[in-house]
C-alpha cells in the first residue's frame, strides 16, 4: 500500500502541471510521467488485492477514491504542493532515484509476483530518473535565478526524503525473507547516487536539516485538500462504472 500510495499521490501532483509546464514538450512529457505513476500504483494496488482475496478490478478504485486521509500510507514528500518548476523537478528527481534503486532490489525478490512487477516498472522509472536528472543539471547550472530556486527547493525538500526509507511496521519480516530490501541499505545507496549529482549541479545538501521520520499514517495539512479534489467525482457517483 505504501508503494502504491506514493505513486498515486505523486501522480496527482504531477498532473497539476498539465497545461502549465514551462514548455510544450515538457507539458507532454510530465503528463506522461504522471500517467506512468498512475499505472505503477495500479500494479501495486492490484497485487495487494490478490494477496487479500479482493476483486483486482474494483479494489484499486475503492482504495484510491473512497479512503480518508488517515488511511493513506504515502510519504509526506509526495503530498506537498507542486510549488514552482524547480520544486517539482527536485522532488521528482529525488523520488525517482529512490525508486530505481528499490526496484532494482525488488527485481530479485523471493516473492515472484513482486519481482515481475518491479522488472516491468523499473524500465519506466529509469526514464523518469534520466529526465529529471537532466533538468537538475540544466537548472542548477543555468541562470542565477534558476540556481537560486533549485537550491531553495532542495533545502525545503531534503528533510522529507528520510521518510522514504523509514521502516514500515513489521517490514523486518519481509527483509529477513528476502522479499524486500533493507531500507537502511537503500538509504545509503540513494545518498551515494543523488549527492554527487546534486553537487555536479552546484547544489548543496544541508545535512544539518532535521529529517522527517514520522510514521506514514501522519500527514500534512495538504493531503485532505488533494484527496477532496481527486475523489470528488467518484464520491458524487459512487456506483458508477468507469
Amino acid at each position: 500500500m505504501a508503494l502504491a500510495d506514493d505513486e498515486i499521490i505523486l501522480a496527482h501532483r504531477n498532473s497539476e502541471w498539465t497545461g502549465h509546464a514551462p514548455i510544450l514538450e515538457e507539458d507532454i512529457a510530465f503528463s506522461n510521467i504522471a500517467q506512468d505513476e498512475i499505472g505503477h500504483a495500479v500494479i501495486w494496488y492490484t497485487m495487494m488485492a490478490e494477496l487479500l482475496g479482493e476483486d483486482p478490478e474494483s479494489y484499486p478504485d475503492q482504495l484510491v477514491f473512497f479512503r480518508d486521509p488517515s488511511g493513506y500510507r504515502n510519504a509526506q514528500l509526495v503530498e506537498l504542493p507542486k510549488g514552482d518548476w524547480a520544486f517539482t523537478i527536485v522532488r521528482q528527481f529525488l523520488f525517482d532515484a529512490a525508486e530505481i534503486l528499490r526496484l532494482e532490489e525488488l527485481r530479485h525478490s523471493q516473492y515472484q509476483p513482486l519481482a515481475e512487477a518491479a522488472n516491468k516498472i523499473q524500465k519506466e522509472e529509469f526514464y523518469h530518473y534520466r529526465h529529471t536528472h537532466a533538468w537538475v543539471q540544466r537548472l542548477g547550472l543555468g541562470t542565477t535565478e534558476s540556481h537560486r530556486r533549485m537550491q531553495a527547493a532542495l533545502d525545503d525538500i531534503w528533510p522529507y526524503t528520510a521518510q522514504l526509507f523509514e521502516p514500515l511496521p513489521d517490514e523486518t519480516l519481509l527483509v529477513e525473507a528476502n522479499f524486500v530490501p533493507d531500507p537502511a541499505g537503500l538509504h545509503s545507496a540513494w545518498r551515494n547516487l543523488v549527492v554527487p549529482s546534486l553537487e555536479e549541479a552546484d547544489l548543496v545538501v544541508l545535512v544539518e536539516a532535521m529529517p522527517v521520520t514520522a510514521p506514514r499514517s501522519h500527514h500534512t495539512e495538504h493531503l485532505p485538500a488533494l484527496l477532496a479534489e481527486m475523489q470528488a467525482v467518484a464520491r458524487q457517483v459512487p456506483h458508477a462504472e468507469w
